[in-house]
C-alpha cells in the first residue's frame, strides 16, 4: 500500500498536511507493506528536506500511488483519475461552490473519503482540526480585544511558532476587569480554554459570571444547556435539547448584559435557535464589544457574523444599528474575528496533531481490512456513484439543488 502526500493547491495557500514527518515514520515503522512518498512542495510548513531527514521519498508521480492524503480540496484540474483520496471536500452539506468538484470527482471514477465524515460507530469524529481552530482563535479573539478598546498590540497567530509562544505572547498582556464568556465544550471550545487557563484566567461557573463582580479577568465555560431554554417552561437538559431544538429558545443575552469578550466555539445544529439576534445586538444593555466566532457559521447564530474574515484581514466591525459593517475601532462598533481557517495559523502544531488522530485511527484500517468500518462510513464515491450513506447528495450533484 503506497500512501501518496500531495501538495496543497488550493488558494489561498494552507501549510497543513496529513502526516507530520515523525507520522510518516510511525506508519512505516508500523507496517511493513506501507510505503509512502511525498509530492515536493514550497509552501508545506515540514519542508522536503525533513522529510528525506527521516527516510520519507520525496517525490512526484503521484499517479504510482494508491491513496492519496491531502488537506483542501483539490483543484478540479489536479485530480488524478481512479485513485483514493482523503480531504476536506466541504460537499457534504451541499455547498454550492463545491458542485463541481463532487461532479469531477465522480466522473473520474475517484473513491472520496472526506476527513470531516471519518467517525466511529457512534459518529463521533475521529480526525479534526477543531483543537488548534479553538487554540488560535481564542488568541485571535484577545489580540482583536487589545486592537478594538487600544489597550495593547500582539503579534499575529500566523507569526509564532506554536501554541507554547501563543501563551507567552498572551501572559505578556495586562487584561482589565472583564468577564469572558466561551461557548462550547468540543474539540473546539476546549482548545480555546486550553489558552485561557494558560493565562491564567480564572474560571467561574454561571451564577458568579452573572451576578458577581471581580477585581480581576474571569470567564465562564457554557454549553448549550445553559444558553437555551424551554419555551414552554419545563426544565430541559441537554440531551432534549439536541432532540427537540425547536422547543427551545435562547436564553444568551443575559450573559451578553455583562460580558465583554465572547468566544465562540460552540457546534450549532439546524432548527436550534439563534445564540443573539440582530435586534439582540441593538439592545442597550447589550454589553459585548468584541467577539472571537470560531464557528463562523455566516448570517446566523452569531448576528454579527456577517462573513467570513482573513488570516490577513481578520477583523472587522458591526454596527448593530445600521446591521451592516463598519471600522472595528469606532466607538459604536462590535468587533468581529471570523476567520474561517484558523488552524492554517498554527500549521506545525496542528498538522502533528492532525496526523497523531489519523495513523491511530484511519492507517490501521487499510491493514485490518477495515474491521471497525471505519473507511467504510467515510467513503462517499465508488464506481462513478454515490454510496449509499450519501445518495442525499445526488439532487446536489444533478444540480437540482
Amino acid at each position: 500500500m503506497r500512501f501518496g502526500i500531495i501538495r496543497e493547491r488550493k488558494n489561498p495557500p494552507d501549510r497543513r498536511v496529513v502526516l507530520s514527518p515523525e507520522a510518516c515514520q510511525k506508519v512505516l515503522s508500523r507496517y511493513k507493506n506501507a510505503k509512502i512518498r511525498v509530492e515536493p512542495s514550497p509552501i508545506r510548513v515540514f519542508t522536503d528536506g525533513e522529510y528525506k531527514d527521516v527516510g520519507v521519498e520525496v517525490a512526484s508521480k503521484m499517479e504510482e500511488c494508491d491513496v492519496l492524503l491531502g488537506v483542501k480540496e483539490v483543484p478540479v484540474k489536479a485530480l488524478i483519475p481512479n485513485k483514493k483520496y482523503f480531504f476536506f471536500s466541504h460537499t457534504i452539506k451541499k455547498q454550492p461552490y463545491n458542485r463541481k468538484l463532487l461532479q469531477a470527482i465522480l466522473k473520474k471514477n475517484i473513491e472520496m473519503y472526506d476527513h470531516e465524515v471519518i467517525t466511529n460507530e457512534k459518529g463521533i469524529r475521529l480526525v479534526a482540526f477543531g483543537r488548534y481552530a479553538g487554540i488560535v482563535g481564542a488568541y485571535n479573539g484577545f489580540r482583536a480585544f487589545g486592537l478594538k478598546n487600544k489597550l495593547y498590540k500582539i503579534p499575529k497567530a500566523e507569526t509564532v511558532a506554536d501554541q507554547q509562544g501563543l501563551i507567552r505572547e498572551l501572559n505578556k498582556i495586562t487584561l482589565p476587569n472583564i468577564k469572558i464568556v466561551l461557548t462550547g465544550r468540543g474539540r473546539v471550545g476546549n482548545g480555546a480554554r486550553e489558552m485561557l487557563d494558560g493565562m491564567g484566567v480564572r474560571k467561574v461557573n454561571v451564577h458568579e459570571f452573572l451576578e458577581g463582580e471581580f477585581n480581576e479577568p474571569v470567564y465562564c465555560q457554557i454549553d448549550a444547556s445553559d444558553y437555551n431554554k424551554r419555551i414552554d417552561g419545563v426544565r430541559g437538559n441537554k440531551a432534549d435539547f439536541f432532540t427537540n431544538p425547536h422547543e427551545y429558545a435562547s436564553n444568551f443575552f443575559r450573559f451578553a448584559q455583562v460580558a465583554d469578550l465572547f468566544i465562540a466555539g460552540h457546534f450549532y445544529g439546524a432548527g436550534a435557535p439563534y445564540l443573539f439576534t440582530r435586534e439582540d445586538a441593538k439592545h442597550p444593555e447589550f454589553k459585548i464589544n468584541t467577539v472571537a466566532d470560531i464557528s463562523c457559521d455566516i448570517d446566523g447564530p452569531v448576528a454579527c457574523t456577517l462573513r467570513a474574515s482573513t488570516i490577513e484581514e481578520p477583523i472587522y466591525g458591526y454596527d448593530s444599528q445600521t446591521e451592516s459593517e463598519t471600522d472595528y475601532r469606532n466607538d459604536n462598533a462590535i468587533a468581529v474575528m471570523a476567520v474561517d481557517n484558523l488552524p492554517a495559523e498554527l500549521p506545525r502544531d496542528a498538522s502533528a496533531g492532525f496526523g497523531d488522530a489519523f495513523v491511530k485511527h484511519v492507517i490501521p484500517a487499510f491493514f485490518n481490512k477495515d474491521k471497525d468500518g471505519i473507511l467504510k462510513r467515510a467513503l462517499m464515491t465508488k464506481n462513478g456513484k454515490l454510496t449509499k450513506r450519501y445518495s442525499y447528495l445526488q439532487e446536489y450533484v444533478d444540480g437540482k439543488e
